[in-house]
């Protein structure tokens, strides 16, 4: 079995994994192992890119045509009259 050593935990850190610990009912030394099994074996959800999340929020509200800015056209500020 590998060791790692964690120097600088801020007291208050500590004092939460203890009692934490307690709580399970096991070592402090035994709760940072099992949050670290359950922090290195979690999947990681994928993210969706930003576009694919602004296309999904507004789905379904009528656009019918593309959006010029998501096809590498120049965009223009708009008239507004001044």
């Amino acid at each position: 079995m590998a060791q790692v050593i964690v120097r600088n935990i801020d007291e208050d850190i500590k004092e939460n994994l203890k009692r934490m610990a307690s709580q399970h009912g096991w070592s402090m030394e035994e709760e940072v192992r099992q949050i670290l099994r359950r922090a290195v074996s979690s999947k990681v959800p994928t993210r969706t890119k930003l576009g694919s999340r602004i296309a999904a929020r507004f789905e379904g509200v009528g656009l019918s045509e593309p959006l010029p800015e998501l096809h590498g056209e120049n965009i223009y500020p708009m008239d507004l009259g001044a």
